[in-house]
């Protein structure tokens, strides 16, 4: 079993990415959306009731694939690094995996600001994702979001030994995944 947790801040490209790796691997994909567009038709995320459900979700899902005779799965993610919860989720999720012996890889993207502003406003990302479909409401929570957390790394923060670090700022989603599966050979 592999776990690829693919991290990194709103519209830097964590779906798309996590696509195409899923197209050219046995990989599922499993982005961060999927849980909060199924709750938010009930409960929003920023709700108590809505994060409970959010969460309780990608419990069984993780727990069930981790156990599972896949080949693995990739986990998108939205890590604020200030924030002591998201250190507690992200080791939480990982000695799930870890437990049934699965093999762990960091993959985070990074990209300018000006670039992940016209990504979020792309077709694909509206398709896909609802509840991003207000591009003023999704432009100010990118914006403030980035303003209150640290969403990328300080350098030497990640130190398990299957890290990889991506600027995508330049590149398309194919050449991202193809470098991610070449470099941990998935």
């Amino acid at each position: 079993m592999k776990f690829v947790l693919l991290f990194g801040p709103q519209a830097v490209g964590k779906m798309t990415v996590g696509q195409e790796l899923a197209n050219v691997t046995d990989l599922k994909l499993f982005h961060n959306h999927m849980t909060i567009d199924l709750v938010s038709p009930f409960f929003g995320y920023g709700t108590e009731e809505g994060k409970r459900l959010v969460q309780l979700f990608r419990q069984e899902i993780f727990e069930a694939v981790s156990k599972s005779e896949l080949y693995g799965m990739i986990f998108t993610f939205v890590w604020a690094f200030d924030m002591q919860e998201d250190w507690d989720y992200v080791n939480h999720v990982c000695q799930l995996f870890e437990s049934e012996n699965a093999t762990l890889y960091f993959v985070e993207l990074e990209a300018d600001m000006d670039e992940r502003l016209k990504r979020n406003k792309s077709p694909h990302r509206l398709e896909q994702k609802p509840t991003k479909r207000n591009i003023e409401w999704s432009e100010n929570d990118l914006k403030s979001s980035m303003e209150k957390h640290r969403l990328n790394s300080l350098e030497g923060e990640i130190t398990r030994s299957n890290y990889l670090r991506i600027n995508n700022t330049d590149l398309n989603a194919e050449e991202v995944a193809k470098t991610i599966k070449e470099h941990f050979q998935l």
